[in-house]
């Protein structure tokens, strides 16, 4: 496999985490290498939370470089127009999840959220392609993770990896209804619900 880098942005509290260790584990069960690793910030009061993920030859570090990432996925648009200004590579992808938390910056009055059409714009200038997603019937937001992974997967966004080795990631780390809720959701974006 060619060398792939995502950069994974959030708010304390969105799941990046998870949503991280799915995507290094199905990376696992696809028999491709790779390597990760969290930045937590502020992430129990609301701050900023950031991963890694790195497919490809090994590495000296699981640290992705400023203006190199194939694909960043971010759960917030604030953080989603940081991420694009600073990991984004022109020509790479930007999946967010169209919903504005109020971050710490924002709750501090150092700046104001971006609207999606900020977003959008931006990435025009910088070339990147946006996909913004919402999920309006969505019972629990500690799922958008899933939300995003379900879109990635149905457009095949991260090379070599496909639906089953995403399930059997789950699969290692949840259990019982958790598991259950998250694949329901996982599933429904698959299919485009």
């Amino acid at each position: 496999m060619r060398r792939f880098d995502i950069y994974l942005t959030g708010v304390g509290g969105q799941g990046i985490g998870l949503l991280s260790e799915v995507i290094i584990r199905a990376g696992d069960h696809a028999g491709l290498p790779v390597s990760g690793v969290d930045t937590h910030g502020l992430a129990q009061r609301g701050g900023m939370v950031v991963s890694h993920v790195r497919f490809g030859a090994l590495r000296t570090t699981p640290l992705v470089r400023l203006g190199s990432a194939d694909l960043v996925i971010a759960l917030e648009i604030s953080e989603a127009m940081r991420a694009l200004h600073s990991h984004a590579r022109p020509g790479g992808t930007l999946v967010f999840y169209d919903t504005a938390w109020q971050t710490l910056s924002a709750r501090l009055g150092k700046e104001s959220s971006p609207s999606r059409e900020d977003l959008e714009e931006a990435c025009r200038k910088k070339q990147v392609r946006p996909i913004g997603i919402r999920k309006e019937d969505l019972q629990d937001h500690r799922m958008q993770n899933m939300v995003l992974l379900g879109r990635i997967t149905r457009d095949e966004l991260i090379p070599g990896i496909g639906k089953e080795h995403y399930e059997k990631a789950m699969d290692d780390l949840m259990a019982g209804s958790m598991l259950e809720a998250n694949l329901k959701v996982f599933r429904e974006m698959l299919e485009g619900s």
